[in-house]
């Protein structure tokens, strides 16, 4: 497996990482405990080993698999997790919470749910309007000078929340949404990634699983998958967007390839600092999508997929009008 350097952070991982979200809620029905531990420890063998969870996975249980799966390896890999979203009592999720106090209570118990001694990366989910993000970026450099994390992650940022930040504690990751049929990072946050030696790491770089072409018009989800609730993936929509997976399918054809390669090798190609991390629970797709790294698409070949897309409007919001608040602060 080919291995990147995240930004100017020196820190070293997989060309590709795993998306481990899946395994505990929102495409369809969790895997069973033993079955997602086993899953984790073959990606590994297959090559992974940067992988990204959540405390808001689950929650919870989400951490608990990757402690107990990767506790046997965990020098040989890298976890990313996250802090920031408000959970109940009762495990209900809704809004943001970026208070010191809460992001350290996280880390702790992110930890022991983790059963490791130090988080690689540590994201704020997502930006918190009611806390300055000079204080979540001090709390977490506290965090990192006790030695409890080693970088300081951001997810869904903005630009001048990314600047801000970074003055008080150097941010070594941004994740954020990133595909061939969300390119919106291009316009500002790319080229500020770029300045500051932020590395950058697409979460759903194959669309939420559309761009693997095994989606169309009339696909059904399982009742608990969250694409349900998507305009994106609404039928009509989907029926429209078919248009992007038969260019990709093009090219996937001339390179010997198969469609998700196609559209992770389109992000491997845009900087070597961007390391997708496409999620699944099936160990043939892991290594599907480790094969990516080994897609050579030239500028030519580049040029071709960027003109052939302009032509192209993807139709449906990426989330619900609800879901939008929490972006891009």
């Amino acid at each position: 497996m080919q291995t990147r350097k995240l930004g100017r952070s020196g820190l070293e991982v997989s060309a590709l990482g795993l998306g481990c979200m899946g395994i505990s809620q929102s495409y369809g029905q969790p895997m069973e405990k033993g079955d997602a531990i086993q899953f984790l420890r073959d990606a590994h063998e297959a090559g992974i080993t940067f992988f990204d969870t959540a405390e808001a996975y689950g929650p919870f249980t989400n951490e608990e698999v990757l402690g107990d799966a990767l506790r046997p390896i965990r020098n040989q890999v890298v976890i990313a997790t996250k802090f920031g979203i408000h959970i109940d009592k009762d495990g209900g999720k809704g809004g943001v919470d970026s208070r010191p106090s809460h992001i350290r209570a996280v880390a702790e118990a992110s930890l022991k749910r983790l059963r490791t001694d130090h988080i690689d990366i540590l994201y704020q989910h997502r930006i918190d309007p009611a806390v300055p993000i000079e204080d979540v970026a001090g709390t977490v450099k506290e965090l990192i000078a006790e030695g409890k994390i080693l970088h300081f992650g951001m997810s869904e940022a903005g630009e001048e929340s990314i600047r801000r930040a970074h003055a008080v504690q150097p941010v070594a990751v941004l994740q954020s949404e990133y595909s061939l049929w969300w390119r919106e990072p291009e316009q500002t946050i790319l080229p500020l990634l770029e300045e500051l030696g932020i590395g950058f790491v697409p979460f759903s770089p194959l669309g939420r699983g559309f761009l693997t072409g095994t989606i169309n018009g009339s696909t059904e989800f399982d009742s608990t998958d969250f694409r349900n609730t998507i305009p994106r993936f609404a039928p009509e929509a989907r029926a429209a967007n078919q248009a992007v997976i038969d260019i990709i399918a093009g090219i996937a054809a001339e390179k010997e390839a198969t469609i998700p390669q196609i559209a992770l090798a389109w992000l491997l190609a845009r900087k070597p600092w961007i390391v997708p991390i496409p999620g699944t629970t099936k160990l043939h797709r892991v290594k599907e999508n480790i094969r990516a790294a080994e897609v050579d698409l030239l500028p030519d070949d580049m040029t071709q997929i960027d003109q052939a897309l302009a032509g192209i409007s993807i139709h449906g919001e990426r989330y619900a009008a609800k879901q939008t608040a929490w972006v891009n602060r």
